[in-house]
Protein backbone atom coordinates (compact mmCIF):
# COMPACT_ATOMS: atom_id res chain seq x y z
CA UNK A 1 0.00 0.00 0.00
CA UNK A 2 3.05 2.61 1.13
CA UNK A 3 4.84 1.43 -2.02
CA UNK A 4 1.68 2.25 -4.37
CA UNK A 5 1.02 5.51 -2.64
CA UNK A 6 4.89 6.78 -3.00
CA UNK A 7 5.01 5.59 -6.57
CA UNK A 8 1.68 7.89 -7.02
CA UNK A 9 2.93 10.72 -5.38
CA UNK A 10 6.60 10.63 -7.69
CA UNK A 11 4.39 9.88 -10.98
CA UNK A 12 2.30 13.10 -10.54
CA UNK A 13 5.16 15.41 -9.33
CA UNK A 14 7.55 13.71 -11.88
CA UNK A 15 4.37 14.85 -14.70
CA UNK A 16 4.29 18.63 -12.84
CA UNK A 17 7.90 18.64 -13.75
CA UNK A 18 8.83 17.47 -16.59
CA UNK A 19 5.92 19.74 -18.10
CA UNK A 20 7.44 22.48 -16.17
CA UNK A 21 11.03 22.02 -18.03
CA UNK A 22 9.37 21.84 -21.54
CA UNK A 23 7.04 24.43 -20.79
CA UNK A 24 9.66 27.03 -19.23
CA UNK A 25 12.35 27.26 -22.22
CA UNK A 26 9.43 27.80 -24.77
CA UNK A 27 8.09 30.61 -22.63
CA UNK A 28 11.33 32.63 -22.42
CA UNK A 29 12.29 31.74 -25.98
CA UNK A 30 8.61 33.99 -26.63
CA UNK A 31 9.85 37.32 -24.97
CA UNK A 32 10.88 39.81 -27.92
CA UNK A 33 13.40 42.96 -27.47
CA UNK A 34 11.51 46.05 -27.70
CA UNK A 35 8.28 44.46 -26.08
CA UNK A 36 6.25 46.85 -23.67
CA UNK A 37 6.45 46.89 -20.07
CA UNK A 38 3.22 45.29 -19.48
CA UNK A 39 3.30 42.37 -21.68
CA UNK A 40 7.55 41.74 -20.26
CA UNK A 41 6.43 41.80 -16.68
CA UNK A 42 3.25 39.67 -17.01
CA UNK A 43 5.68 37.15 -18.57
CA UNK A 44 8.47 37.66 -16.22
CA UNK A 45 6.56 36.82 -13.13
CA UNK A 46 4.54 33.96 -15.21
CA UNK A 47 8.40 32.56 -15.89
CA UNK A 48 9.31 33.24 -11.97
CA UNK A 49 6.01 32.16 -10.54
CA UNK A 50 5.85 28.88 -12.36
CA UNK A 51 9.53 28.41 -11.56
CA UNK A 52 9.66 28.81 -8.40
CA UNK A 53 5.82 27.80 -7.00
CA UNK A 54 5.61 24.74 -9.29
CA UNK A 55 8.12 23.36 -11.44
CA UNK A 56 11.04 23.62 -8.20
CA UNK A 57 8.47 22.05 -5.23
CA UNK A 58 7.69 18.91 -7.62
CA UNK A 59 11.30 18.44 -8.84
CA UNK A 60 11.76 18.23 -4.81
CA UNK A 61 8.82 16.17 -4.44
CA UNK A 62 9.74 13.42 -7.46
CA UNK A 63 12.99 13.47 -6.38
CA UNK A 64 12.13 12.38 -2.39
CA UNK A 65 9.54 10.59 -3.45
CA UNK A 66 12.08 8.31 -5.95
CA UNK A 67 14.56 8.36 -3.31
CA UNK A 68 11.75 6.86 -1.03
CA UNK A 69 10.81 4.51 -3.94
CA UNK A 70 14.72 3.15 -3.86
CA UNK A 71 14.86 1.93 -0.61
CA UNK A 72 11.28 0.68 -0.51
CA UNK A 73 11.62 -1.52 -3.92
CA UNK A 74 15.32 -2.37 -3.02
CA UNK A 75 16.51 -1.19 -6.38
CA UNK A 76 19.87 -0.91 -5.73
CA UNK A 77 21.12 -2.28 -9.40
CA UNK A 78 22.95 -0.82 -11.92
CA UNK A 79 20.29 0.49 -14.02
CA UNK A 80 18.96 2.85 -11.22
CA UNK A 81 22.45 4.20 -10.51
CA UNK A 82 22.99 4.77 -14.42
CA UNK A 83 19.17 6.08 -14.11
CA UNK A 84 20.04 8.35 -10.81
CA UNK A 85 22.75 9.74 -13.36
CA UNK A 86 20.81 10.77 -15.73
CA UNK A 87 18.24 12.55 -12.96
CA UNK A 88 21.27 14.47 -12.20
CA UNK A 89 21.25 15.43 -16.09
CA UNK A 90 18.14 16.83 -15.65
CA UNK A 91 18.72 18.52 -12.05
CA UNK A 92 21.43 20.74 -13.58
CA UNK A 93 18.95 21.63 -16.65
CA UNK A 94 16.61 22.64 -14.18
CA UNK A 95 19.06 24.59 -12.47
CA UNK A 96 20.22 26.15 -16.02
CA UNK A 97 16.56 26.93 -16.42
CA UNK A 98 16.13 28.76 -13.32
CA UNK A 99 19.41 30.60 -14.11
CA UNK A 100 17.45 31.80 -17.63
CA UNK A 101 14.54 33.07 -15.24
CA UNK A 102 16.58 34.96 -13.09
CA UNK A 103 18.72 36.52 -16.41
CA UNK A 104 15.55 37.50 -17.85
CA UNK A 105 14.19 39.51 -14.89
CA UNK A 106 17.41 41.39 -13.95
CA UNK A 107 17.97 42.62 -17.22
CA UNK A 108 14.31 44.43 -17.15
CA UNK A 109 14.03 44.18 -20.97
CA UNK A 110 17.32 43.80 -22.23
CA UNK A 111 16.79 40.50 -22.20
CA UNK A 112 18.23 38.79 -25.62
CA UNK A 113 15.69 35.60 -26.11
CA UNK A 114 17.03 32.65 -27.26
CA UNK A 115 16.04 29.52 -28.81
CA UNK A 116 14.14 26.88 -26.81
CA UNK A 117 16.19 24.12 -28.93
CA UNK A 118 19.77 24.23 -27.23
CA UNK A 119 18.03 24.10 -23.74
CA UNK A 120 14.74 21.29 -24.80
CA UNK A 121 17.25 19.01 -26.61
CA UNK A 122 19.31 18.01 -23.89
CA UNK A 123 16.06 18.23 -21.44
CA UNK A 124 14.09 15.38 -24.00
CA UNK A 125 17.12 12.92 -24.34
CA UNK A 126 17.44 12.78 -20.58
CA UNK A 127 13.81 12.98 -19.86
CA UNK A 128 13.77 9.32 -22.64
CA UNK A 129 16.69 8.18 -21.17
CA UNK A 130 15.25 7.77 -18.24
CA UNK A 131 12.23 6.60 -19.68
CA UNK A 132 13.86 4.04 -21.47
CA UNK A 133 16.02 3.05 -17.99
CA UNK A 134 13.02 2.36 -15.67
CA UNK A 135 10.76 0.77 -18.28
CA UNK A 136 12.90 -0.85 -19.81
CA UNK A 137 15.52 -2.16 -16.72
CA UNK A 138 18.09 -3.36 -18.74
CA UNK A 139 20.43 -5.39 -17.61
CA UNK A 140 23.59 -3.45 -17.77
CA UNK A 141 25.76 -5.97 -15.47
CA UNK A 142 27.30 -6.93 -19.15
CA UNK A 143 28.59 -3.48 -19.52
CA UNK A 144 30.17 -3.01 -16.16
CA UNK A 145 34.06 -4.24 -15.72
CA UNK A 146 34.93 -7.02 -14.11
CA UNK A 147 37.14 -5.60 -11.47
CA UNK A 148 33.46 -3.72 -10.49
CA UNK A 149 31.49 -6.49 -9.60
CA UNK A 150 33.91 -8.89 -8.21
CA UNK A 151 35.94 -8.54 -4.73
CA UNK A 152 39.29 -7.79 -5.21
CA UNK A 153 40.79 -9.34 -1.72
CA UNK A 154 42.04 -6.21 -0.72
CA UNK A 155 42.46 -5.38 3.37
CA UNK A 156 40.63 -1.87 4.10
CA UNK A 157 43.18 1.17 4.59
CA UNK A 158 41.98 1.82 7.94
CA UNK A 159 42.45 -0.45 11.59
CA UNK A 160 38.55 -0.43 12.36
CA UNK A 161 35.70 -2.58 10.94
CA UNK A 162 33.02 -0.28 9.06
CA UNK A 163 29.46 -0.33 10.73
Amino acid sequence: MILSLVKAIHIAALIIWCAGLVGLPLMLSKHEIGENQASYSQLRLLTHRAYSYFVTPAAIIAIAAGTALIFLASAFTLWMFVKLLAVGVLVSLHAWIGHLVVLMSERRGRYAPRSALPTLLPIMIAMVAILFLVLGKPALESFAPAWLTQPLGHELPVDETPI
